[in-house]
């Protein structure tokens, strides 16, 4: 598509004012009826010579009502979307009627509208898979049909006003975005612009409008609107924000309950056609503009969890999720974010949705199609939720510990081996600090790190960035150089008769990871392969795992944390240590004799039954007097932005006081 050049804009006779009023007046009953007794216009079928295509291309023009051959008018270009042709208006917006009623009603100048066809390629129907390559690009040729083509033969056979001052450029959702891109890409064409829910081939608005101050100059109305309840009102939302932030004339009109279909659109076409070519004043453009209250600039950005090259999901700046996916024979869609979003069918076949704010933090989504749950092809998949699952990452604001920074970096190696104690090939994830392989005589301590409930040893580095964590900490020597080992912590024994026959997936765990991984890893790395120098930790039922297995093995492990779990979950009942877990902690000082140091992380806002759970259990260790340190993540739940600051903070304190 043909860059843009300058954005000119008519300047207004007095000056511009961003107004934030509520209010909003529907056309009313019957606008679109065709009515008796009224003078009609007439729709045309009208055919052109495209140099630009190769081809004779149609379009229909409306005549109004009195139409003299020998009387000049002004023309008002009216462009359809991505699944139409030049027939779409007329079939579904019942154009003429509106214009009809309107003319009527002495609320509209009189004017031609042609309407033609935006796909500028020789098939130029609406069949087949219309997203394919050459149609799509037909959309943005059809800028020079336009110009070169379809303008001047209708000057040849019509008496149009020919001059940009009485031409007027608007359109639906694609055509919305052509109309803002060629409308305001060619000053020199168009006085009048109006773009109704535009789509996403809707350019920035830094390219619509590379200088703010010219903008003032040129065109007489530039009209942005959407229904409140479209998926795609992000792109007429920052056309706004930018426009209003540069002082720029418009009107922006956001319709309640309105969806990207033909209700909005016919609204618009009302309202826009009442105020072309006739002196427009700030007045009018606060009487038609209904910004919401709070208005503010949102920008939106790719997800850093998309794949590469994928526009979505998009994160606003204020937490908001654009959601938009492709399906185009589907009846139902949602996204699943905890709370389920219905989107809203677009007219290319898409599927859009703007969430409510999301908290800060990494997030598992899936897509329910028709009631199946799928992955979002756009974004990145993670194992969670026991399956493959999509994932989000809100960004957390002015905060980079787990952030990709430019500091040396170390490595996370997959390791497979066979267990005996299950029978089953394994796999473990082992991360080396930077300088492993070149310090080939130093000796690292180790902390074994587990997941959660639905997660597998993928998880800590996928989802909760534990090697970038450890990464920023060594460089910063906030934290000791250590090895991380990332298991999986299901693991059971055959079903051939042994008493774990019955027991959970994760019951031969503890057997796996201290009579297998330990010795393994001190076999195959350079680490100090003692008590002193270990440590264990784990997230919800990996923090459960962790406080069983270290206490019953106090000879291997010195440090110990649960981030968000505890040995005694779901239960937040009181606990008997002269029985819970044999008398583990029975003795106070004997535990405080061995832990260097004991570790509870929990979020704030953490749901049932965790604050109960990991509460009784520090009352019981209180109890007790077991030392222990425990830390609260401000503002997070159940959630690996919790666990990632559980690492930070754990990971800072540990083999500290240990010889190396």
């Amino acid at each position: 598509m043909k860059r843009l050049a300058l954005f000119l804009l008519t300047s207004l006779t007095v000056g511009f004012s961003t107004v934030k009023s509520q209010n909003f007046e529907k056309a009313p009953e019957g606008f679109d009826v065709s009515r008796n007794g009224i003078p009609h216009g007439k729709i045309d079928t009208f055919g052109y010579a495209s140099a630009t295509v190769g081809a004779t291309r149609k379009a229909l023009v409306y005549t109004p009502p009195g139409y003299l051959p020998k009387k000049k008018y002004p023309v008002l270009y009216l462009l359809h979307g991505i699944g139409g042709d030049e027939k779409e208006w007329f079939n579904q917006g019942n154009p003429q009627a509106i214009l009809d009623n309107l003319y009527a009603d002495k609320k509209v100048a009189p004017m031609i509208v042609v309407l033609p066809n935006g796909r500028a390629i020789k098939d130029d129907r609406a069949v087949g898979n219309i997203m394919t390559a050459d149609k799509v690009q037909g959309f943005a040729t059809f800028e020079k049909d336009l110009l070169n083509d379809l303008i001047p033969s209708i000057e040849k056979k019509y008496p149009v006003i020919r001059d940009r001052a009485y031409r007027a450029l608007a359109g639906l959702s694609m055509g919305g975005g052509q109309s803002l891109n060629f409308g305001l890409g060619n000053p020199d064409k168009f006085a009048w612009v109006g773009g109704f829910s535009s789509a996403p081939n809707t350019k920035t608005p830094q390219e619509l409008a590379p200088n703010p101050a010219e903008t003032k100059k040129q065109l007489k109305l530039l009209w942005i609107s959407c229904g409140d309840k479209d998926g795609l009102i992000t792109f007429s939302k920052r056309t706004h924000d930018y426009l209003a932030a540069n002082d720029v004339p418009h009107i922006y009109q956001v319709i309640p309950g309105g969806y990207h279909d033909f209700k909005v659109w016919k609204q618009n076409l009302y309202m826009f056609s009442q105020l072309l070519f006739k002196p427009v004043t700030t007045a009018l453009i606060n009487q038609y503009s209904n910004i919401p209250a709070g208005n503010s600039v949102v920008s939106a950005v790719p997800a850093s969890t998309n794949i590469p090259g994928a526009q979505y999901p998009q994160v606003l700046s204020d937490n908001r999720v654009l959601f938009r996916i492709k399906a185009p024979e589907a009846h139902k869609v949602q996204v699943d974010l905890g709370k389920k979003y219905d989107m809203v069918k677009e007219e290319e076949g898409s599927w859009a949705i703007t969430t409510d704010p999301i908290v800060e933090g990494f997030h598992y989504y899936s897509i329910l199609i028709d009631g199946v749950a799928v992955c979002d092809p756009s974004s990145q998949t993670f194992y969670g939720m026991s399956r493959m699952a999509s994932g989000i990452e809100i960004p957390e604001k002015g905060v980079d510990f787990f952030a990709a920074k430019d500091v040396p970096h170390g490595q996370v190696r997959q390791i497979p081996y066979f267990s005996k104690v299950t029978q089953s090939w394994r796999r473990a994830f082992v991360y080396t600090p930077a300088g492993y392989d070149a310090n080939v005589t130093g000796k690292y301590p180790v902390l074994y790190l587990q997941h959660g409930s639905g997660e597998d040893e993928t998880g800590w580095t996928n989802q909760g960035k534990a090697n970038l964590i450890l990464d920023n900490l060594i460089a910063a020597k906030k934290a000791v150089p250590m090895i991380v080992v990332m298991d999986n912590g299901y693991a059971s024994r055959p079903a051939g008769g042994s008493s774990d026959k019955q027991k959970p997936m994760f019951s031969a765990f503890d057997s796996v990871l201290t009579s297998e991984v330990i010795p393994m890893i001190d076999a195959s790395f350079r680490t100090i392969a003692d008590r002193e120098h270990r440590a264990l930790a784990g997230l919800s039922m990996g923090a459960n795992q962790a406080i069983t297995i270290a206490m019953n093995n106090l000879d291997k492990f010195s440090y110990l944390a649960g981030f968000s779990g505890t040995s005694n979950y779901p239960s937040t009942s009181a606990i008997d240590p002269a029985t819970f877990m044999g008398g583990a902690f029975k003795d106070g000082k004997a535990v405080n004799s061995k832990l260097k140091l004991f570790w509870l992380g929990l979020g704030t806002t953490e749901p049932v039954p965790f604050p109960g759970s990991v509460g009784a259990f520090r009352a019981m260790l209180d109890q007790q007097g077991v030392k222990y340190v425990y830390y609260e993540s401000p503002g997070t739940a159940h959630e690996w932005l919790t666990w990632r600051r559980d690492l930070k903070e754990f990971a800072s304190q540990i083999f500290k006081n240990a010889s190396h």
